[in-house]
This record gives C-alpha cells, structure tokens and sequence, in this order.
C-alpha cells in the first residue's frame, strides 16, 4: 500500500504537467513571449531522465540505509494526522538545508549547478534536475527515520512537496496575496533562478518560505523601477553547451583549480568546499562579494547623481 501512494502520485500529476505545460507554451507564445525553446526543453527532458535513472538505480541503496535507521529510531508515532504533518514541516526543513549547502559548498553547487543553467524560466525547467543528487540527498533524510518516519513516507512527502516545486517555475503567474507569506511562490523562486547579484542563493525553500524568512535567505522579487530585470541562468553561461558539459562542466573546472600548482592544501580545500566563485588569489567573486560590488557601485552612482543634480 505505502509503494503504491508513490506511483498514484505519479500517475496523477503526470498528466497535470502536461496540461499547465500545455497552457504555459499556448499563452507564451499568443503573448509574444519566447518562453520556450526546443533546444532548453529538451535539454530539460534529457537531465530529468538522467537523473530519474540515477535515482531508481540508487533507489534500493538509500532505502536501506533509511530502514537500517527507521528499524533504530528513538519514537513512534500514534496520530497519523500528527505525524504527516511533522513530517511535511521536518522534511520541508532538512531540503531548505539540502538546498542551501548545494548553493553555499562548491562540490555540491558542481552537482547543482545543472538547474539553474537554463536561461528561460518556464515549467520545464522544473524537471531540469540535479543529476547527481539522489547520491546524496538522502543523507539529510537519515533525521526523519531515526525519529520514526518510515522511509517509504519519506520518499513520497518529498515526491509530493516537488509538486509544488515544480508548479513554481513559471513567469505566467504574478504575486499570490497573502500566500507570499507562507509558501514558496512563483515570485519567490524567479528570484532564487535570477542571475543578478542581489538575488543570487536567495529563496532556498521548496514549499514553505518560512525557512528562508527564518535563516536570512529570503529576498522579494523587486519591481523593475526599484531594481534591474531580472535575468536568468548562471553569472557566466555555459559556453559549448552540450548533453556532456551541462553536466560536468563545473567537475572539469573545479578538478583544474584543485591541482593547479602553486597552491597550498589548505587553498585546494578552499576550491572544493569554499562558495562558488571563491579563489585564492581574489581573480573571481563569490555570490556575497559581488553583491557587495554591486552595492558599492549603486552607491557610487547614486552619489554622482546627486552631484550631477547638484551642478544643473
């Protein structure tokens, strides 16, 4: 019965993609909006089936481990309405974690970093996954089942909240009232996919925005008199871009800084598990520093204006 929930869920929400898919590539294109492309849709389709094998090959591996746990856990629960509901709230938590170290470590944001590569921002890209993730993700996971969620319930509280992940990859839809105060919304998550520094590694929820509101990763989605449009992908684009170096780009770039010469151990350490962008010798910027560029040079030109003003 517990396998089957999974593969109804499935079955449910397969053709519901289809369907707002659908409306989302008609409405784009009678808007004159050119939110699709064959080239990123298929890429989007080609990732999603890499790492959907990767996760039905793994499957057996994790699910062990997880029971291994779930058979020494510390509780039971009693109250089945209690338990869904902690297990919505913990593992919603423990992907806000997962999520935030695949943007803050490097050697994850190389696994990562294959989402955020499209520089459309459409319900395709929700499918364009994290190829190597399923080898780890459920390590963050282990918590649930030492505290008596059964592995199988695991898995589908996490299969369902992507639902909503899924459904939040979209510039069709506005702001959602007051739903912006508790869930992750399509606003929210154009910020997380946006490229410009003030947005970067922001809104690392997949459900509930709380987390992000908690921990100081939430950042509004701004009107584009107050700050510059948004602009989607990664800060530099992938150049060669093809089924091999979407995936393992930033592995062969990180692999040539990790034996580089000249370096110390301590500086090789850095280029594996320091931010994206960190570097020993300051030539590239972190998410952090290039928002406080950004912030300088705003500064810088706000002052000018006034003196611009000041002179007319």
């Amino acid at each position: 019965m517990d396998a089957l929930r999974e593969q109804w869920l499935i079955l449910i929400s397969t053709p519901i993609y289809f369907i707002i898919i659908g409306l989302e590539i008609l409405l784009s294109h009678l808007s004159h909006r050119k939110a699709y492309t064959l080239k990123d849709t298929v890429t989007n389709l080609y990732l999603m089936l890499v790492n959907s094998g990767i996760d039905l090959a793994f499957r057996i591996v994790y699910l062990a481990i997880l029971q291994y746990f779930f058979l020494h856990a510390a509780m039971q629960w009693h109250n089945a309405f209690l338990y869904w509901l902690v297990l919505l709230l913990a593992e919603d938590f423990l992907y806000y974690w997962l999520h935030r170290f695949d943007h803050e470590v490097r050697f994850f944001w190389a696994t990562h970093v294959t989402h955020h590569s499209s520089e459309k921002l459409n319900f395709s890209v929700g499918f364009r996954s994290s190829v190597f993730q399923p080898l780890y993700r459920f390590i963050y996971f282990i918590p649930l089942a030492w505290l008596g969620f059964k592995p199988i319930d695991i898995v589908f509280m996490y299969s369902a909240t992507q639902i909503w992940g899924i459904f939040v990859h979209t510039e069709m839809i506005n702001k959602m009232g007051w739903l912006e105060y508790i869930l992750v919304t399509p606003s929210h998550h154009r910020v997380h996919h946006a490229s410009n520094p003030r947005y970067l590694d922001k809104n690392m929820g997949m459900f509930l925005i709380v987390w992000d509101k908690l921990f100081g990763t939430f950042q509004q989605e701004l009107p584009e008199q107050e700050y510059q449009p948004i602009k989607y992908g990664l800060t530099k684009n992938i150049e060669n871009l093809n089924a091999v170096t979407i995936i393992f780009h930033e592995w062969a770039q990180m692999w040539k800084d990790v034996f580089q010469k000249g370096i110390s151990f301590k500086q090789r350490l850095g280029y594996l598990f320091g931010p994206p962008g960190w570097s020993h010798d300051g030539s590239r910027m972190t998410s952090d520093e290039m928002r406080v560029a950004e912030e300088n040079e705003m500064a810088l030109e706000g002052r000018c204006c006034i003196r611009t003003s000041g002179f007319a």
